[in-house]
């Protein structure tokens, strides 16, 4: 057993000071530990696979990072992991709980996952080794991780026993006050326009020092048919992660951070919305463009007819969220989020389709992810 600090100071020595992740038990010393430190940045995440997703982003703002998780949680993770950071090439160091391990008797839900953990692990292409288990195996360990990332670019695993680290308590900071936020309803009930041509309009009005996360499918495409610049990211898969990606950049970046979303993709991981308004960055601008269709797979509809995005942004304590289904519409609403801190939430109804001979991003995206790191931390 070792303490939380023995592990913590070297890894900060390293350049690891961005932490996220959802709770476990065996977790419990070094969750309180970041919590309580103020050299470490930590954010509590809904689900184990935003926790990959808010890492990644604090990585194109030019950061170590750690994502922590209970082991039946890594099945959560396994999307991002595969199809976020591996074909992007994003490191993030992991440390993975070992629930219902080898000689542990443990509750049912961990029966399977504690015995296939490693293969798992092994499965999906991440690397692993055992938590250090005392002081003086922790530099090696840390170098060791270190140098496969290096040499991958892609996570790295420890797996962490029960006992594993001592637990010296927690000094939780205030919780931040909710907000009072602003809605408004924009909607002009006509017909709406095509999200290429808000994309259009968008990419016009933003500054040239915004940074842009597009969502998987026909959004990023699109945005890679408009202008393909060093300042956008089109996600490849790893639905529902733009939101997270985007919070994990906006908190480490001054930067305006726009994420274009969709309907389909904010609807998988809605709990997303909730982290953000919890921890309220003012430069985010979270777009969802809801055409109501998951139209890249053929068009079957999703739910989000019957959804207000506005308002659960409001209830999950955004600043301002807008209600548009029209160009004008749009552009108030997305110069009010430009002018006013943020977190602003912008629901964009619009138009199915798209236009003929749509293109699909030439760069390869682990290329995309460094030039946008470039273009964010110069």
């Amino acid at each position: 057993m070792i303490e939380a600090d023995s592990f913590l100071r070297p890894a900060l020595e390293a350049g690891y000071d961005f932490y996220t992740g959802v709770p476990c038990s065996f977790l419990t010393p070094i969750i309180n530990r970041v919590i309580s430190g103020a050299a470490y940045d930590y954010v509590g995440a809904a689900s184990e696979g935003e926790a990959v997703a808010i890492a990644a982003g604090a990585w194109l703002a030019g950061h170590r990072t750690v994502v922590m998780c209970q082991n039946s949680g890594l099945g959560n993770a396994v999307n991002p992991l595969t199809s976020l950071n591996h074909p992007f090439r994003i490191p993030t160091m992991m440390i993975v709980t070992w629930r219902g391990g080898p000689g542990i008797e443990d509750e049912p839900q961990h029966q399977l996952m504690g015995p296939i953990t490693p293969a798992l692990l092994d499965t999906i292409r991440v690397p692993h080794a055992g938590f250090p288990a005392s002081d003086n195996e922790v530099p090696g360990a840390l170098a060791a991780a270190g140098a496969r990332m290096a040499e991958t670019d892609l996570p790295f695993a420890f797996i962490m026993e029960k006992g594993a680290v001592r637990d010296d308590g927690i000094d939780v900071p205030p919780a931040a006050a909710p907000v009072e936020g602003r809605l408004a309803d924009l909607r002009e009930r006509g017909d709406r326009p095509l999200r290429y041509t808000m994309l259009e309009r968008m990419t016009a009005l933003l500054p040239e020092s915004a940074a842009v996360i597009a969502t998987t499918g026909y959004t990023g495409r699109e945005l890679y048919t408009v202008a393909d610049r060093k300042q956008h990211l089109y996600q490849v898969g790893s639905m529902g992660c733009a939101a997270g990606m985007g919070l994990g950049l906006a908190l480490k970046t001054p930067r305006k951070v726009v994420v274009c979303d969709g309907d389909g993709a904010a609807l998988m991981k809605m709990g997303t919305m909730a982290t953000i308004g919890a921890y309220a960055p003012e430069n985010l601008i979270h777009i969802v463009f809801d055409n109501g269709t998951y139209e890249s797979t053929g068009g079957q509809p999703t739910v989000s007819g019957s959804v207000d995005f506005a308002g659960v942004a409001i209830a999950g304590n955004y600043r301002a969220a807008s209600r548009c289904d029209s160009r004008a519409g749009f552009e108030t609403a997305l110069a009010d989020a430009l002018a006013s801190p943020g977190p602003h939430l912008i629901h964009m109804r619009t138009a199915r389709g798209t236009i003929e001979g749509l293109g699909r991003p030439k760069v390869a995206p682990a290329d995309v992810a460094r030039r946008f790191r470039d273009f964010v931390t110069r």
